[in-house]
């Protein structure tokens, strides 16, 4: 296996029933924006009943149907936020402890450092978080995905992966290898991904191959490194699935 080789993002998605919920962050293979994509899976009534709300250059998670609200403690939080010339992407409320560490001059790292994987045992759901860094008209990006070190949750395990941004590559991490009962989290470095130019072909590539049943909702955002204006698509399924 060439360790080097990068997949069309429809190409890791497609097939696999439950992926859970993933980031992608990247360069346009033109080396003039910075990409990113969010998307969340579920499987459960609780889980499938939200969308994706941009306010601002933030993204929060609301309750479709707030009638059917049963627990919102996991499943409502803002995974996208700007924090100056950074921009946080996660899969729970550890954007907020990111967000609130560099306020106050600390790192990524140590944000992460204290919080764990999720409580929702047996399955132990990965926090997976990203960061990208603008500066000089270019950026760099870093991705996290903190784990349970055994099947008991005995113990949290941190892996980080920092990246200089090429042209056309991305790297993809997702929650889970696959459904399952326990779920089977995440093994392994991000997956290197391809990052073509056009927004609305690599959402409509990566929304169109995940599974039918269990999407939910997907945001992409491609900023101009030259200008820092960024376009963006977010997809609900509850809404239909129409681009907004």
């Amino acid at each position: 296996m060439n360790i080097y080789s990068v997949s069309d993002i429809d190409a890791l998605v497609k097939g696999n029933s439950y992926v859970g919920r993933g980031i992608v962050i990247g360069k346009s293979e033109d080396g003039k924006k910075a990409a990113f994509a969010y998307f969340i899976m579920g499987r459960s009534e609780n889980s499938r009943n939200r969308v994706f709300r941009e306010e601002g250059d933030a993204v929060t998670i609301y309750p479709y149907d707030e009638s059917k609200v049963k627990d919102p403690s996991l499943i409502i939080y803002s995974p996208v936020r700007k924090h100056h010339n950074s921009v946080i992407v996660t899969n729970g409320d550890q954007t907020d402890t990111i967000y609130n560490y560099l306020q106050e001059g600390k790192t990524f790292e140590q944000a992460l450092e204290t919080r764990c994987f999720e409580p929702d045992a047996p399955n132990f759901t990965p926090r997976i978080s990203g960061i990208l860094y603008f500066a000089e008209y270019d950026f760099t990006y870093k991705l996290s995905i903190l784990k349970s070190a055994d099947e008991c949750g005995s113990a949290c395990n941190r892996y980080t992966f920092s990246y200089t941004a090429l042209n056309g590559l991305g790297h993809f991490i997702h929650t889970y290898n696959c459904d399952g009962n326990p779920i089977p989290t995440f093994t392994g470095e991000p997956e290197r991904v391809k990052i073509p130019n056009d927004i609305h072909a690599f959402a409509q590539k990566l929304w169109g191959n995940l599974d039918e049943n269990n999407k939910i909702s997907l945001y992409v955002r491609y900023t101009d490194l030259s200008s820092g204006e960024y376009e963006k698509v977010l997809i609900n399924k509850n809404e239909g699935g129409k681009n907004r």
